[in-house]
């Protein structure tokens, strides 16, 4: 069983994968300023990693929205971030914390295109492969090079394109906050592949919609939104979308063929009409209210 969750952050992202190996992966943090929902979300954290050996922390850009609370996240041996020397005229201490494991020669693997690592995607008879792959960046490709030397303005466009497969389940996609205008000049140079469930990127906002030519391609069963203004969402019509901000923290558990969706807002009405009950379903929390299932091929 693995179990992938999607923290609602406000208006930043936050992710971690328990993986059916001995791999625990965040991707992404934006922790809450209130205190005591920053110490659940880390209690969270801990707990996990206490019984998985590997543990990595991956970046997909450096804004605060997705590294804010990283000095909190204690004793990252392994930061996976696209290569960058990103500056900012304000540095928090969130930043301070980025760059220091961003620039750490011991912690920090730089992902590209098709890159391999034990145990990112290599698995061995010590553990098992985590099953995440890079789709993008191609370091060589001339748009991803420009928008690296613009990325102390705006660093969106250097997000990776991050796929997570689970053996005869369901396939995940990141793709941090990359905006339409460029991807839609890097379509013809991924291998888009398709997926069960897709995190918008730019947190679903109009600027960051991914292209219909994309999406024909990703064909997505689930695509989870967060946080923007109305007049600033895409809310993409057509598609099962489910918004963070108003379901809460949103966990999926992937066995038996099946991606059991739960959320933390009892309230939480889903529209998805392909949603089914699974009664081999795990009883995940008491805190946790299930909606229904997703059925994998």
């Amino acid at each position: 069983m693995s179990i992938v969750k999607f923290f609602n952050v406000s208006n930043g992202d936050m992710s971690y994968i328990e993986h059916t190996s001995d791999n625990f992966s965040i991707i992404d943090c934006n922790l809450p300023e209130d205190s005591s929902c920053r110490t659940t979300i880390l209690n969270e954290i801990q707990d996990i990693r206490s019984k998985k050996s590997i543990f990595r922390f991956i970046s997909t850009h450096p804004d605060e929205d997705h590294f804010h609370g990283l000095e909190d996240i204690n004793n990252i041996e392994n930061f996976y971030c696209v290569k960058n020397s990103v500056t900012k005229q304000d540095i928090t201490p969130s930043f301070k914390a980025y760059s220091n494991l961003r620039d750490d020669e011991n912690r920090a693997f730089y992902i590209e295109k098709d890159c391999s690592r034990k145990w990112m995607n290599q698995g061995s008879n010590e553990r098992g492969s985590s099953g995440i792959m890079i789709l993008w960046p191609d370091t060589s490709n001339e748009d991803f090079q420009s928008a690296l030397d613009q990325a102390d303005a705006s660093p969106n466009n250097i997000s990776p394109i991050i796929k997570y497969s689970i053996k005869d389940n369901a396939t995940f996609l990141w793709m941090g906050d990359l905006e339409t205008k460029f991807m839609q000049k890097i379509e013809d140079n991924v291998d888009w592949p398709q997926i069960d469930v897709l995190l918008a990127p730019h947190h679903g906002r109009k600027s960051g919609h991914v292209p219909g030519a994309i999406l024909e391609k990703l064909k997505p069963k689930l695509i989870i939104l967060g946080h923007a203004e109305s007049k600033d969402m895409n809310y993409y019509c057509g598609w099962n979308t489910i918004l963070k901000k108003h379901s809460g923290n949103i966990t999926i558990e992937c066995s038996n063929h099946f991606m059991n969706i739960w959320v933390e807002n009892p309230d939480y009405t889903s529209k998805i009409k392909t949603l089914k009950d699974n009664p081999q379903k795990t009883d995940l929390s008491s805190s946790l209210y299930y909606i229904g299932s997703i059925s994998v091929d």
